[in-house]
């Protein structure tokens, strides 16, 4: 990938659409190609074919997708596996009918087993069932990976999927009913200190382990991976396993240890009540990191650092 490819990407609004869209463009490049959701409509098969037909990117970084916390995956199961299959599979399908030279394709680290082994490696997936509130979404980015391999061993593509951990930064989703565990927190926290709360509830008991990654981190990652050289790559297109590598920091703390960090940044000073009856989730999730290190990635950004940007962003925003 040069400073003058042609490139799209998809879901340049979200989280880490935004942030690529960023990156890409303090680096240089410029002939970025970028389409709302009222100018695009990615779940219309023929809307997406004529779009690549003429545009022809030459590298496409599939970041469009119906994305939620626990509490959305539960209330809307069929919209998390339907939209996501139709939209990646309209993208994948239409890269390759235009002859895109390398797709990136975003996955989640839901994608392991409920139970794999920590830190989770490439190679845990499909070894053993899924998380249950979260399985939907799962199934469809597991799809995804699946699409990208097969189109690599048939048509000879060069289609790549990255795994990140959780993800948090600048345009996150700040709703408390729908968005993940640390913007919620942060959203929580600070609303907590405006009104002179005595307390914050926090879902769960606590004790689950999760690993964060700060989105630019996120977006330096991929668009790492879009520039390497293919021999450099050999291994993630060999075609024996999925082209698949995770997208982390290879560290986790508690959700426990999360919410006093974040009550630490937003200046809350009242005490934090975990509520049991509200779901845990999986009880670790951390990355293997060993691969994307190898390729000479590593993040830059430290959690607390990450949280206290965040919070200036939704100052700045909500």
């Amino acid at each position: 990938m040069n400073l003058s490819s042609k490139i799209y990407i998809a879901g340049h609004r979200g989280l880490v659409g935004s942030a690529l869209v960023r990156r890409l463009q303090a680096k240089g490049y410029r002939n970025l190609i970028l389409r709302t959701h009222a100018e695009l409509e990615l779940r219309d098969q023929a809307a997406v074919q004529a779009f690549f037909a003429q545009e022809k990117p030459d590298y496409v970084i599939l970041a469009a997708a119906k994305v939620g916390g626990i509490h959305a995956n539960n209330i809307y199961p069929a919209e998390f596996i339907r939209d996501n299959l139709v939209i990646q599979n309209n993208v994948i399908h239409s890269a390759w009918l235009c002859k895109v030279e390398r797709l990136l394709f975003l996955g989640s680290s839901c994608i392991y087993p409920k139970n794999a082994p920590q830190p989770m490696t490439e190679d845990c997936l499909l070894s053993g069932p899924l998380e249950p509130t979260n399985r939907p979404y799962a199934l469809a980015k597991i799809a995804g990976i699946e699409m990208c391999h097969a189109y690599n061993r048939q048509y000879g593509t060069k289609y790549m999927a990255a795994m990140p951990t959780n993800l948090y930064g600048p345009n996150d989703n700040y709703d408390l009913n729908n968005s993940h565990v640390l913007p919620a927190l942060i959203r929580k926290m600070h609303e907590a200190k405006q009104g002179d709360a005595k307390e914050v509830v926090v879902w769960g008991t606590g004790t689950p382990k999760r690993e964060f990654l700060y989105s630019e981190d996120m977006a330096d990652a991929c668009i790492y991976l879009l520039e390497q050289a293919e021999d450099k790559l050999a291994d993630l297109f060999n075609n024996d396993f999925p082209p698949l590598v995770n997208i982390g920091c290879g560290e986790d703390l508690t959700i426990r240890e999360l919410a006093e960090m974040v009550a630490e940044v937003v200046g809350f000073k009242g005490s934090l009540t975990f509520d049991s009856r509200k779901p845990d989730g999986t009880m670790r999730k951390v990355m293997d990191v060993s691969r994307i290190n190898a390729l000479g990635w590593q993040r830059k950004i430290q959690l607390k650092e990450g949280i206290a940007l965040s919070y200036q962003d939704m100052l700045s925003n909500i």
